[in-house]
């Protein structure tokens, strides 16, 4: 591999599809790219229900939206990946390797395209990788690939770009809900679609009923998103203090989840994307991570509740020993103690 540390990229693509809250880990090397080289032009290729993300963000000048169901046809999917693969890019940091990225990289002509070590199958596609990136936090690990480049991750975290409208958006939806500005708020995040990962949803009725007797003028934002709204109607009934309890009649925009939760106190919930709209927004968090690992942004500010099981983190979505135990030995007066540490 031939050194790039010394090169000047005018134009760079950086390749970070899904999920939401991978997308949100990628912010960071974005923005080590632009203080890198802040003459360049960024642009990310991301899917479609992710490019709020990048909303508002100084370092993106341009983000490619994949629509899915517009590239249904081959054809046209080939024409998209051959559009953006021949844009001019210098540059191209591909975080994923997916089908999809791997097209624009092999249509591309940028002299340097960058990943992760790829398998033996796919190095051809790439010019450069780093030989070794050790674990730990997920931005930072991100971060990692660049290190070819002569970037060092320190310890920058996800940043999320909040607007005046978008935090006035957020204030209306709360005085609908009737929440006074003067009360403080708690978002809960409830839901997840793996259940090795799902703190039960009585566990935070429970929780929420401790903190209101210890915190009565609190209020609780419950975040859901599509095909979740169940959950956040069975916390809110757990509870047994509904009163306390606000939410939207139908998930809102992922900005909108932003600005709240940056009103918001705290943070609490699962390991999911909206963690990491948290660490993103200056909001602190207690998260119940289940079996997930390397997640948690290293800063007093956000912290995990763990069982402190052997078998902890495993990473699976299927729980060997059957019991889901790294959840539901996490009590709710356990991670009571830790709210009440922070607010």
């Amino acid at each position: 591999m031939k050194d790039i540390s010394s090169i000047n990229p005018k134009k760079i693509l950086v390749c970070q599809l899904r999920q939401i809250g991978d997308v949100v880990l990628a912010t960071p090397s974005v923005s080590l790219l632009q203080k890198k080289y802040p003459d360049a032009e960024i642009h990310v290729l991301t899917e479609g229900k992710c490019t709020q993300v990048f909303d508002n963000n100084p370092a993106v000048s341009h983000v490619w939206a994949i629509d899915k169901k517009k590239l249904r046809n081959p054809l046209k999917a080939l024409a998209f990946y051959w559009r953006v693969g021949r844009s001019g890019y210098d540059l191209i940091v591909d975080f994923q390797q997916l089908p999809r990225c791997r097209w624009v990289v092999l249509f591309s002509d940028a002299p340097v395209k960058l990943a992760d070590m790829p398998p033996w199958y796919n190095r051809w596609l790439y010019t450069n990788w780093p030989e070794y990136i050790p674990g730990g936090y997920a931005a930072m690990y991100k971060a990692g690939v660049l290190k070819p480049l002569g970037i060092e991750w320190n310890s920058e975290r996800p940043k999320i770009y909040t607007s005046d409208e978008e935090r006035a958006e957020a204030k209306d939806c709360l005085d609908m809900l009737g929440v006074a500005d003067d009360e403080p708020l708690i978002t809960i995040d409830a839901s997840h679609r793996r259940h090795t990962r799902k703190w039960p949803e009585e566990y935070y009725g429970k929780l929420i009923r401790l903190i209101a007797e210890q915190r009565p003028n609190f209020k609780f934002f419950l975040l859901y998103g599509p095909g979740e709204k169940d959950v956040a109607i069975k916390v809110m009934e757990e509870s047994g203090v509904a009163d306390k309890c606000v939410m939207v009649d139908k998930p809102g925009s992922l900005r909108l989840m932003a600005a709240l939760i940056e009103r918001a106190v705290l943070h609490i919930g699962n390991c999911s994307a909206p963690r990491h709209f948290a660490v993103a927004v200056g909001t602190q968090s207690i998260v119940m991570p289940g079996s997930s690992g390397s997640w948690i942004f290293p800063s007093p500010e956000h912290e995990e509740v763990v069982a402190g099981i052997e078998c902890e983190p495993c990473g699976k979505e299927k729980c060997d020993r059957g019991d889901l135990a790294c959840l539901t030995k996490v009590l709710p007066e356990d991670v009571l103690l830790r709210v009440l540490d922070r607010v």
